[in-house]
């Protein structure tokens, strides 16, 4: 793996911005922090992201982990020629949360030319891990006419 993994600049305030009113805003995902192999946002534990148990809903957990992948494999490509979207994903959920942030953090396993594996860890403010996903992102061509948002 390169040192330095992404194509593209990132914009963390530009992402963030592209995610007014989407599911990133409701559960209020955001990008936090990067680095030259690595892409780390936080996730509220609040009673968007809760299950009627009162912790933290693996399914929110999944949606920060995708959101991450989807994310970190745009950066990857070239967004003239290609663009990524979601093939695959797992998630073990190995610990509860109640309340305060999650933090996922997104690293490559794997990237090739018309696939990227994702490893994305997401841990408690106490920084125990909350859970473990695997996203396999498929790297496709753009569409004629395609216009993005």
């Amino acid at each position: 793996m390169p040192d330095r993994i992404w194509v593209n600049p990132i914009d963390l305030d530009e992402a963030n911005r592209l995610a007014t009113d989407t599911a990133l805003q409701s559960l209020g995902i955001e990008l936090v922090d990067m680095g030259d192999d690595y892409l780390s946002a936080r996730m509220p534990v609040d009673h968007r992201t809760r299950q009627p148990a009162g912790v933290l809903h693996g399914g929110a957990s999944v949606l920060l982990a995708e959101t991450l992948a989807s994310w970190a494999a745009t950066f990857c490509v070239d967004t003239s020629r290609y663009h990524c979207v979601g093939l695959e994903i797992n998630a073990n959920h190995v610990r509860a949360v109640r309340d305060g942030f999650v933090v996922g953090t997104a690293r490559p396993a794997h990237l090739g030319r018309t696939s990227q594996v994702w490893q994305v860890v997401i841990v408690n403010e106490a920084g125990k891990t909350v859970c473990l996903s695997r996203v396999t992102m498929a790297v496709l061509e753009m569409p004629s006419g395609y216009v993005s948002r």
